[in-house]
């Protein structure tokens, strides 16, 4: 009998994300670039996410693959984000990477703004 160990991620990337990440290197034609998720203080929370994409990887930057999308946190925005969702979603309020964070006390209306 084989068994599968099964080693949990600390941050999971949807489908929908991986999609956006490798459509976007795809017309970048650059392959080395990551999504980028952190954290700043601001918001009508007190922290906002911030998303951007970078092909540099910091020292104390985690760094997570699926299905050949890269995703970028510092080393200060992993504790607020450990175990978070990273979605894109398009709809009528637009398209958006959002996060889902089981750390988040409390959003904002618009959910890109949470509490601690």
């Amino acid at each position: 009998m084989e068994v599968t160990i099964f080693e949990p991620s600390a941050f999971t990337l949807s489908v929908a994300a991986v999609g956006k990440v490798k459509t976007l290197m795809q017309q970048e034609d650059n392959e080395n670039l990551k999504l980028r998720v952190f954290v700043t203080g601001g918001g009508c929370s007190g922290f906002e996410y911030g998303f951007t994409f970078d092909e540099d990887v910091a020292e104390d930057d985690s760094q997570i693959n699926t299905d050949g999308a890269g995703l970028l946190i510092d080393s200060l925005s992993y504790q607020y984000l450990v175990g978070s969702v990273i979605d894109y979603r398009e709809d009528l309020q637009g398209s958006r990477f959002i996060v889902t964070n089981p750390n988040a006390a409390s959003t904002c209306g618009c959910g890109s703004s949470f509490s601690i």
